[in-house]
């Protein structure tokens, strides 16, 4: 049996052309050079599980305090064992072991299992679909002539996203510190304008100011009702379930949650119990990793209840590729002034690349398929432990 021996974390340099506001809402910004992070798990056959990481969630101090006591030794293929443990630690950890970073170890373990199994995750899991539908999940509203500063930027955007291939767009309206958000009426002139723009045939969803009140979200969701979206995303704080039921039981547009309200998939059970959503949301790292996402999913397929999966990247994507309980996988953040195309110094291809059908196909690389380009993260790193 092989066992865990080393796990690190490997922080390099790498190239960004986006920047994020003091909202933490990201924006186009110039090209400028960024620290990224890789967690290796490697067991003792030589076997390794690979993830890009933020490196503060996995932290000198996390690692040697929580994540290496449970791991190092242990089965790597004991996921679920080790996941458990990991998340009981938790509590004594006062913090420090972020849901985010419990989702990347997680994550890479998937990822080792997949490499010693010669498969993709996604195929490990499930594999249900070769192939999922995208929709393009726009970045947040601005004051960029040329961007995402108006109601008829947006549609000229929405407009060419079509013209790409995407039969589905998720609008990410204003939101403060932009000066004037958050605006119910601007968010819904958006919104029509966006509708004008692409026809009846286009799925369009929300994701709106997350601070508004019962009444401006109630407002701005019967305005989604008139104009066909197909649900409407955390327009108000979601640590109030019952203003999320309130809001539900009076909209025809699916309301979809709960996107950060911690809890793993304790709290998504409890939503939907509550009746607070239509559409079961969960991601990767919103749960703690891949284990507890497809918790979340098969939890909502036994309420006959889809499950949107939050974020991109190749873990979530491998879940989606794994069910049948999600309809899109969420490509973005996309702008008009911003080539998502590109591929970073730090990988050799994107992980989610589109076809000619509006889709992305599961990769057909063992573990999570992530193309890290390992030569240009080992001549760029700037610290390891």
């Amino acid at each position: 049996m092989a066992t865990i021996e080393r796990v690190t974390v490997t922080v390099f340099s790498t190239v960004a052309r986006t920047a994020v506001d003091s909202a933490g809402h990201r924006h186009p910004g110039p090209e400028r050079s960024v620290n990224a992070g890789l967690l290796s798990i490697v067991d003792s056959d030589g076997a390794a599980g690979e993830v890009l990481v933020q490196a503060e969630h996995l932290s000198a101090a996390v690692l040697e305090s929580h994540v290496r006591p449970v791991l190092v030794g242990a089965d790597g293929l004991q996921r679920e064992r080790l996941w458990h443990a990991l998340a009981k630690r938790q509590r004594g950890a006062h913090g420090l072991l972020t849901d985010r970073g419990l989702g990347y170890v997680d994550s890479a373990l998937w990822d080792l299992a997949g490499r010693r199994a010669g498969l993709p995750v996604w195929l490990l899991l499930g594999g249900a679909r070769p192939a999922i539908p995208a929709y393009a999940s726009t970045m947040c509203g601005d004051q960029l002539a040329g961007g995402l500063s108006t109601p008829d930027e947006y549609a000229e955007f929405a407009g060419q996203l079509v013209k790409t291939g995407y039969r589905a767009i998720k609008l990410h309206t204003w939101m403060p510190p932009v000066p004037g958000a958050p605006d119910v009426d601007r968010d819904i002139a958006c919104c029509a304008a966006v509708r004008d723009a692409v026809g009846p045939d286009v799925a369009l969803m929300l994701d709106a100011n997350h601070w508004y009140r019962r009444t401006e979200a109630l407002k701005l969701g019967r305005a989604l009702d008139e104009l066909d979206y197909t649900w409407y995303e955390e327009p108000m704080e979601e640590a109030s379930v019952q203003s999320y039921r309130w809001l539900a039981d009076q909209l025809a547009v699916p309301v979809l949650g709960p996107e950060t309200s911690w809890g793993k998939h304790f709290t998504r059970a409890e939503w939907l119990v509550a009746g607070a959503c239509d559409i079961l949301r969960a991601g990767v790292t919103d749960l703690g990793g891949i284990t507890p996402t497809m918790k979340a999913v098969h939890l909502a397929e036994s309420f006959n209840v889809d499950c949107e999966i939050h974020g991109g990247g190749a873990a979530n994507l491998a879940v989606l590729g794994a069910t049948e309980c999600g309809r899109w996988y969420e490509r973005g953040l996309v702008h008009p002034m911003v080539d998502y195309e590109e591929v970073p110094p730090h990988l050799t291809e994107l992980p989610d690349p589109l076809d000619g059908n509006g889709c992305v196909p599961m990769p057909d690389r063992p573990g999570l398929g992530e193309a890290l380009n390992l030569d240009w993260i080992g001549t760029h790193e700037v610290a390891a432990w």
